[in-house]
């Protein structure tokens, strides 16, 4: 019947964890798909956005290049700069996202701009753009951060490009500036949610546009953040999910490089918000499993119960049966132990003995045996009674066993006074060494022993090492090679350790 408890019970854990596990596996899956889905999502519209950002930079770029040339051939003249007015009006509607043209003289000053009239005493020799066209000979568009304009008060882009005067020195800046409303008009339309983001930054870590918009985003520098040094600054593509530095909301993002320039476009959409739909499903689906599974356990807990009415008996004949057996081991145990000392009684040593000899044959090794005798000890007993006996035996008894801590090695209680400590796998030198520390141990215990002409407890010690294949009686022949040695020991002058 016990054998049917647990047949009931293996089947009712397989069905729970078979339809738990492909449950779980479902609903993971869908999640996986889901998210793969919105990175895909992500990612085509963050290319999209990529190619509407090149083509808006492209067309800032053509026009620069027909002013620079303009400029470079014709000189900044008032006449010229009329007729560069009249040009540019005629050009600026065909770029629907341009703010303003404005150009900068070598020093700064403002020489034209497409708003009309220039503002009194207008320099701009802190732009980022001007600073970087001055210093460098590159003919390249300069992509500068978010500024205001001084001339709209509008907040833009500039696309920048340097122009020389006929000495090929430097003659000052076009600027194209860019209306940052235009970009967010257009994110506005694009649907990523109440918790979703659009953005465009420079490829080295500062914000250009941000939708949703906050004027504070405006030019920030994340280039040192965990996140963009993780994510965006090695791969031309990609998604990935982490927390906004900027709100703390967790997203989904995907970025894409521009082949072209120096801009990256971001699409992100919140985590929670884009799983709300997988989660819904997840609920209903785990409702409905939940529902069937409750089933599955009334039913299999009335079975239990009815099996277990008619196992109780045997239960506790099986409880009886174990108790009994806990005792026995514990009553094993006991035989095998000194009471006294704690360590290994003669019998134990004798079985542990003959099964290391065999071992020490079978696989090759050497098999070490200490003797160790407590010296004068029956004086010991005459001078302080035999209660400081026992409490002497017991101190040396734990001085062994902290020098015999390896799992093979055993400290027997042999008989009387006498000591002993099996070492498997150790040679005579190795046994002489730990023998050598024992004594000394035992010598430093400073044990008071006047009838010793030491002074204190010492012990004699006999070593001996057991080495080539196994024959009958060889357990005996190296217990009589160390008695040997102890015996030697103490017929030279005792507290000393012999082979």
């Amino acid at each position: 019947m016990k054998r049917d408890v647990r047949l009931a019970v293996l089947l009712l854990t397989v069905v729970y964890l078979s339809v738990s596990a492909a449950t779980a596996w479902q609903m993971w899956s869908a999640r996986e798909r889901s998210l793969a889905e919105i990175d895909t999502q992500n990612l085509n519209l963050a290319q999209t956005l990529n190619t509407y950002t090149e083509g808006v930079i492209t067309q800032s770029a053509m026009l620069l290049l027909g002013i620079v040339e303009r400029l470079e051939e014709e000189g900044t003249g008032p006449q010229h700069m009329q007729r560069l007015q009249r040009l540019i009006d005629q050009q600026e509607h065909l770029l629907t996202q341009l703010n303003g043209i404005v150009i900068y003289g070598a020093t700064g000053d403002w020489l034209m701009s497409s708003a009309g009239r220039l503002p009194a005493q207008a320099n701009s020799t802190d732009r980022a753009f001007f600073a970087h066209h001055r210093d460098s000979a590159s003919r390249e568009p300069f992509i500068g951060p978010a500024i205001r304009s001084r001339s709209t008060g509008d907040w833009v882009i500039t696309i920048s490009q340097r122009f020389e005067d006929k000495d090929r020195r430097f003659g000052g800046v076009v600027v194209v500036s860019l209306g940052i409303k235009s970009f967010l008009e257009l994110f506005g339309k694009i649907d990523v949610g109440d918790q979703g983001a659009i953005g465009l930054s420079t490829t080295g870590g500062q914000m250009l546009v941000r939708y949703p918009y906050r004027e504070q985003d405006l030019g920030r520098d994340f280039s040192k953040s965990a996140n963009f040094q993780r994510v965006y600054s090695g791969a031309v593509s990609g998604t990935a999910s982490f927390k906004s530095g900027i709100d703390g909301t967790q997203r989904l993002y995907a970025f894409r490089k521009s082949d072209r320039y120096p801009v990256v476009t971001t699409v992100a959409v919140g985590k929670e918000e884009a799983l709300s739909g997988w989660r819904h499903q997840a609920l209903l689906t785990a409702a409905v499993v939940g529902a069937l599974l409750l089933g599955i356990a009334v039913i299999g807990w009335r079975l239990l119960l009815d099996i277990r009415r008619r196992t109780r008996a045997e239960a506790s004949l099986v409880a009886a049966r174990e108790d009994l057996m806990r005792v026995n081991q514990k009553l094993e145990a006991l035989a095998a132990q000194d009471q006294l000392t704690g360590l290994a009684n003669r019998r134990c040593f004798d079985e542990t003995l003959n099964m290391e000899c065999r071992r020490a044959s079978r696989q090759g090794t050497p098999l070490s045996l200490l003797l160790i005798d407590i010296d004068y000890f029956k004086g010991f007993n005459d001078t302080y009674g035999h209660v400081a006996g026992d409490a002497c035996l017991q101190a040396v008894s734990k001085c062994l066993v902290q020098y015999a801590k390896r799992p093979g090695d055993l400290v027997a209680r042999y008989g009387g006074e006498e000591l002993a400590i099996i070492l498997p796998g150790t040679d005579l030198q190795g046994a002489r060494i730990v023998a050598e520390v024992v004594r000394e141990r035992i010598e430093a215990l400073a044990i008071a022993h006047s009838g010793s002409s030491w002074g204190c407890v010492t012990v004699s010690v006999g070593a001996a090492t057991m080495a080539g294949p196994y024959a009958q009686g060889c357990e005996r022949q190296l217990i009589e090679a160390a008695d040997g040695g102890l015996y030697r020991a103490k017929a030279s002058g005792r507290n000393r350790v012999q082979a």
